[in-house]
């Protein structure tokens, strides 16, 4: 099958959150079945990148880029609904994939392309949508997590099936020296403030904050000054082997005040044994399971502290969720051929019926 998985998010290396590595981690795996895989995504037009698309774009007179960066095709533009039809007539993919940021929209151009849509759910965020989900119909979903599904299901009638963010172990795990706790993502919606609350209680404790979503130049300012006021903060800049912080982390922290359509970094840290302190939202209790400790999104910062010092300073109880966490990255759910496989059932599906019309 050709397929075109596509967001209005900017993709790698432009942006490196959840929905960016599961959707490189799906296009590898499709790949290496032999189908013809692509990206079509939004742009920021940061640094040399964005310099090299608009100068392209300005001596083309077209408003799409493409580049190979990843090993196969990315197509890159401003605005994708608006450039939807471009793509599908220079690929003619058998099916589209669309991912999060007003997916509406961007399902909405490719229909009327008339190229068949499967939709990826990944968050619950309608505000994001850019239209009415009911306009496209009797859609094809797979959702991320059986909390997204039923969420769907019940809004807007859907039914969903349910493939977990395919996670390869051998990318994430390793042998951690456990000197840290680690946010990954310094942002509100992920629960910065609770994991300053955290650190300014506990100073005898490091903690390491990894950025992932690009920050302007106030949302660094108020970071920056934030951290000046915590020693115990170390803030680390964008990484794309995640095996240098997972071998440094000994806790991880999912606060997370939104409803999290999963929580793919749970996954990712369970492989190398790493218990995560995560608030009781959307997905997350489903991808963290035995292998955390859940509270809720807005506890005390005493009760966050608290849970975390019992973590980090009691061994027994530690070394029982470690395992924990080990055996939940080990669940059949987790499987990534079985993941594929079943994607790759999903697509076949959507291209069946349209060749059936």
């Amino acid at each position: 099958m050709k397929i075109l998985l596509t967001t209005a998010h900017p993709f790698l290396p432009e942006m490196a959150g959840g929905m960016q590595m599961s959707g490189d981690t799906l296009a590898r795996g499709l790949i290496a079945r032999g189908h013809e895989v692509a990206v079509f995504s939004g742009l920021t037009g940061r640094d040399l990148h964005g310099l090299w698309a608009r100068i392209r774009m300005k001596l083309t007179g077209v408003k799409v880029v493409s580049d190979m960066r990843l090993g196969y095709r990315i197509w890159r533009s401003w605005f994708p609904w608006e450039t939807a039809a471009y793509v599908a007539k220079k690929m003619q993919p058998d099916v589209v994939v669309v991912m999060a940021r007003k997916p509406v929209r961007v399902a909405g151009a490719f229909q009327a392309a008339k190229i068949p849509v499967l939709m990826w759910l990944q968050d619950v965020e309608f505000i994001d949508h850019e239209g009415d989900f009911n306009t496209l119909g009797s859609v094809p979903c797979v959702a991320n997590s059986h909390f997204t599904a039923d969420t769907y299901r019940h809004a807007f009638k859907v039914d969903p099936k349910v493939v977990y963010p395919i996670v390869k172990g051998s990318k994430y795990a390793t042998q951690s020296s456990r000197e840290v706790v680690t946010l990954i993502n310094p942002h509100p919606k992920k629960g910065l403030n609770v994991a300053l609350e955290m650190a300014a209680l506990c100073p005898d404790i490091p903690f390491l904050f990894v950025q992932t979503w690009p920050l302007n130049d106030a949302e660094r300012t108020d970071l920056d000054r934030k951290l000046a006021k915590l020693p115990n903060i170390t803030l680390h800049p964008t990484v794309q082997d995640m095996k240098q912080i997972y071998g440094r982390t000994k806790v991880l922290l999912a606060p997370s005040q939104w409803q999290e359509g999963f929580g793919r970094i749970a996954t990712e840290a369970h492989y190398s044994g790493i218990p995560v302190l995560a608030s009781r939202r959307g997905g997350l209790p489903e991808a963290v399971g035995p292998g955390g400790i859940l509270l809720e999104a807005d506890a005390p910062g005493a009760e966050w502290a608290a849970a975390l010092r019992r973590l980090w300073s009691d061994k027994a109880y530690y070394a029982e969720l470690s395992a924990a966490a080990t055996a939940h990255s080990q669940r059949p759910a987790n499987d990534p051929d079985q993941q594929v496989a079943q994607w790759e059932k999903a697509l076949a599906e959507v291209v069946q019926k349209r060749s059936a019309q």
